[in-house]
């Protein structure tokens, strides 16, 4: 069994990260995916929006496909959220899968820095995410040290998409792009969370 981990903070969640999963999909072809809305990440202060709440956002993935399924295992758990942690419940909870994790190019180019990184590149084949066109040499550049190291790499291309959860959450995003950029129930949580207040007076639900 094939079985993809897309994580991510996910505050809030739209059409890029969908975009994404799509394309990681489409290159790994498995027979499950694990979307996993992380607690406090390591390397960056964790969010302001309480991990219950972005859960309840990401059912919007569950829409995509019936081998998507939304966990809340790394919300619940105590302190930083580790991605060897977490794969290493999925070779436990799913004996004999294949695993494999999402990685954005950006996280690509800072991987040796992660926690128990030559773990993670033992446990899971790594789908990398182009951030940008034209970013294909320089994401198989710092590919290159990982594979020397052992790791299996696949590269996924999903359609461009300028967005990022910051800018949504700064209200950056113009109201009528900002519908087009959240799948429901994303509107509804924010809505009825308050959440974004910088958004909150636009009319774009």
């Amino acid at each position: 069994m094939k079985l993809l981990l897309f994580g991510g903070t996910f505050d809030p969640p739209h059409m890029g990260h969908m975009n994404n999963l799509r394309a990681a999909m489409a290159a790994v072809q498995p027979d499950r995916v694990v979307v996993m809305p992380a607690g406090i990440p390591p390397h960056k202060q964790a969010s302001a929006t309480p991990g219950a709440v972005r859960l309840a956002m990401c059912q919007c993935f569950a829409a995509l496909d019936p081998r998507v399924e939304v966990s809340g295992w790394e919300i619940g758990r105590q302190g930083r959220s580790y991605t060897f942690h977490t794969l290493a419940m999925l070779r436990d909870t799913h004996p004999g899968a294949e695993l494999f994790l999402t990685v954005g190019s950006d996280m690509l180019e800072s991987f040796s820095a992660w926690y128990r990184w030559r773990d993670i590149l033992a446990l899971a084949t790594l789908v990398v995410q182009s951030r940008s066109p034209g970013d294909e040499d320089a994401l198989r550049r710092a590919a290159a040290p990982l594979e020397q190291a052992g790791g299996r790499i696949v590269f996924a291309r999903a359609p461009a998409l300028e967005c990022a959860s910051s800018d949504i959450r700064a209200g950056k995003i113009p109201p009528e792009r900002l519908r087009e950029l959240l799948p429901p129930p994303v509107p509804e949580v924010i809505k009825t969370c308050g959440l974004y207040p910088n958004i909150q007076g636009g009319n774009w639900q």
